[in-house]
């Protein structure tokens, strides 16, 4: 009988690729470029032109206070957009060092990948590119979904009539129910009047949310220990808390309807369960190992030293990859 020789551990989980970056270079780093340059001429650029959509005469809708520039906002967009990237980049870096540490399965099982003669990506350095290259794309993906609905729309924000100043007089406003849509009709600040027209949908609820998600989805699906209950729900409530107080504000201060607000809310909510259940597959590489535990089929969980709670997201996930094992236990 032929002796059988065993590769040793060190070569199973190295695997050879020549096409990881030149893929990588080609392909995802294009896109990630035109995806940040589409962004820049959304925001910084008048290459997309903003709808200009009528509006009845005297209406109250519109006649709110102007709360001021946003910077002048409770929450101005550069400390959110701020946390939108700082808190869950952080929490991704942090959470796949702690995998790491206590030698998690999921970090576990991803092979070393040797490119070439001179360079190699370990698991930790290919799951972190991974995570923070995902989270990125779909920042950038959610602003522009928005920018593109605020320029297609054109909707008045609820301070709108009071930057635009209409001459009612010269439009002829005999009474309320008259449409107008004439181009001039505005007499305000052009600068002014263009920003109070790109209301719907509300981009600093569709920001916050879809962090808040992505946020609340990793942490949900990833850490798997013993413990208390209340870690998860707490962290993840927390971050959707703040979430809808940002909508509270940005309603509260006269800049956005709530209708703005909610569908901000949907984009970024979708655009987050996307990319986590479509792209990266649940944070996975493969499929936990399932073994049986008496009658009930379980999969070999991440045990780190911090506490967590059994998610209805956990649950699914079990039963999506191990089908035949649950199947034969019930």
């Amino acid at each position: 009988m032929p002796a059988v020789t065993k590769m040793p551990r060190e070569e199973k989980d190295v695997r050879r690729s020549d096409s990881i970056i030149p893929c990588f270079l080609t392909i995802e780093l294009l896109i990630m470029v035109g995806t940040v340059l589409l962004t820049y001429y959304f925001e910084y650029t008048d290459t997309f032109t903003v709808h200009r959509q009528g509006f009845f005469c005297y209406d109250s809708t519109y006649m709110k206070p102007y709360p001021g520039p946003e910077e002048m906002s409770v929450l101005p967009p550069v400390l959110l957009q701020s946390l939108a990237s700082a808190i869950p980049m952080a929490t991704i870096v942090l959470g796949e060092l702690a995998a790491f540490a206590f030698q998690s399965e999921f970090v576990r099982r991803e092979r070393t990948i040797v490119t070439a003669d001179c360079c190699t990506l370990n698991p930790l350095v290919r799951r972190v590119i991974r995570f923070l290259g995902v989270y990125t794309f779909g920042l950038f993906a959610t602003d522009i979904f928005v920018n593109a609905g605020q320029v297609v729309m054109g909707s008045p924000t609820p301070h709108f009539l009071t930057v635009c100043r209409p001459n009612y007089t010269a439009l002829g406003c005999n009474q309320p129910s008259q449409f107008i849509v004439s181009p001039d009709a505005c007499t305000g600040s052009p600068n002014l009047v263009t920003n109070a027209r790109r209301a719907f949908p509300c981009k600093d609820a569709a920001l916050s949310m879809y962090a808040a998600v992505y946020t609340v989805m990793y942490v949900t699906i990833m850490f798997r220990a013993k413990g208390t209950r209340l870690t998860k729900p707490v962290v993840c409530l927390t971050l959707l808390c703040l979430t809808f107080l940002t909508g509270v504000v940005r309603v509260s201060e006269y800049r956005n309807h709530w209708s703005d607000v909610l569908v901000g809310f949907v984009t970024g909510a979708a655009v987050a369960v996307f990319l986590v259940c479509c792209v990266v597959h649940k944070f996975k590489g493969t499929n936990p190992v399932c073994k049986k535990v008496g009658s009930v089929s379980k999969p070999v969980c991440v045990m780190l030293a911090l506490p967590c709670v059994e998610s209805p997201l956990e649950k699914l996930s079990v039963v999506q990859n191990c089908p035949a094992e649950f199947s034969e236990g019930t």
